[in-house]
């Protein structure tokens, strides 16, 4: 028996090594990694880049704790906030801890400006956040929340995309709202055209705070450094993690001056931002950077739903619709097909992808695919799809 908490359902595979959009195993078995860790390999495998980063860092210093400045911590904070909407960045070690400090800060803000009855949170069903007790609150999932009750009672939830319904729910003590531009584990979901645009009006006219979840939609994979710049928004806290550091755990909490309101004692943390850490994002940052790079990530983002479009008419008995957005796609199956079951089918064929919510398949390849790689990943799902019918 294994002394690791059975916190998972891993299935039999272990792999090797990585090289580019390809894992291996030992025993040779090459697979097409259509999940790139849930959203994080952005680029792929054992890029060059990054270890030729990781690897000079590694011979310098790896930590030191953020008791010291950090020139790559520094560094990292000015790129981001020129490429975005965001003034100040805090670099701490996961997505979860980037909605954490999201959270924090709705309830400071509020503070500091004269509201501390203002705290709760209003976001929207089938969200997800991350797994700590505030994080899952926040979603609401009664499958998250099972055997970790009392909950913390300071969010609400409305359903997605309905302004309607977020704009009843503010009430004296709402402090922010909070949304995924594009719900991931929920099912791919992109927000409706006009809803971000909406949440930013109705956040500005009740005082709150516009905070977007881009842990999984964001650095790049909507064919955007965020989601939300294709709607034109501006939010107020963005958090974001995953793609951050490519592989390297890593998350950020990103805002504007006036959202900035955590001070000294207020928040921290002892390995975000560390040398390792920024040596690897600062390198990510590169490539996501390059000219034509986002525009690449568009390209291939239209051709895989296309080629997804394509399976759905070809086989209307296994598939009933596509979803998502850029190179964060999902296909729906048919009730009388788990998903779970057909991910499975699909890894046997030498395809990796992840599972979501509503029945969905989720594809989630590393945004350096070309349109071969997109060929190999349908022609597989071609064949599982033939043995269901």
């Amino acid at each position: 028996m294994s002394a690791l908490m059975p916190t998972y359902a891993p299935s039999d595979l272990a792999f090797e090594k990585g090289e580019g959009v390809y894992l291996y195993t030992a025993d040779g078995r090459r697979f097409l990694d259509f999940c790139a860790g849930i959203a994080v390999s952005c680029l792929g495998h054992a890029h060059p880049h990054m270890v030729k980063a990781l690897k000079n860092q590694a011979d310098k210093v790896w930590h030191v704790s953020n008791l010291y400045r950090s020139p790559g911590q520094e560094r990292m904070a000015e790129r981001l906030a020129e490429a975005s909407f965001a003034d100040r960045v805090f670099f701490c070690n996961s997505g979860a801890e980037a909605l954490e400090t999201a959270l924090k800060i709705a309830r400071k803000y509020q503070r500091d400006n004269g509201h501390p009855e203002r705290f709760r949170v209003i976001g929207c069903e089938n969200a997800f956040h991350g797994r700590t007790l505030a994080t899952i609150a926040a979603a609401g999932q009664a499958k998250l929340l099972e055997g970790f009750e009392p909950v913390i009672d300071a969010f609400d939830q409305v359903a997605h995309g309905n302004l309607n319904e977020m704009r009843a729910a503010i009430t004296d003590e709402t402090a922010a709202i909070l949304v995924e531009p594009v719900q991931g584990e929920g099912g791919l979901r992109p927000a409706p055209e006009g809803y971000l645009q909406g949440l930013r009006d109705i956040a500005d006219e009740f005082g709150l705070l516009l905070m977007f979840d881009e842990v999984q939609c964001g650095m790049g994979r909507t064919g955007k450094l965020f989601a939300h710049e294709w709607d034109g928004v501006k939010p107020d806290v963005v958090s974001t993690a995953k793609g951050l550091g490519g592989g390297f755990p890593l998350g950020a909490c990103l805002t504007t001056e006036a959202a900035a309101v955590l001070g000294v004692g207020n928040h921290g943390t002892t390995y975000g931002g560390n040398p390792l850490g920024m040596a690897v994002a600062n390198a990510v940052f590169d490539v996501l950077m390059e000219d034509g790079f986002l525009e690449h990530v568009t390209k291939m983002g239209q051709a895989l739903d296309l080629a997804l479009q394509g399976l759905v008419a070809k086989y209307p008995d296994v598939f009933t619709q596509t979803r998502g957005q850029g190179l964060m796609r999902g296909i729906q199956l048919k009730e009388s097909i788990i998903n779970r079951d057909f991910k499975t089918e699909l890894e046997t064929e030498g395809l990796l992808v992840a599972p979501a919510g509503d029945n969905v398949i989720r594809l989630l390849p590393p945004l350096i695919i070309d349109d071969s790689h997109i060929a190999e990943a349908i022609a597989i799902f071609d064949t599982v799809a033939a043995s269901h019918v």
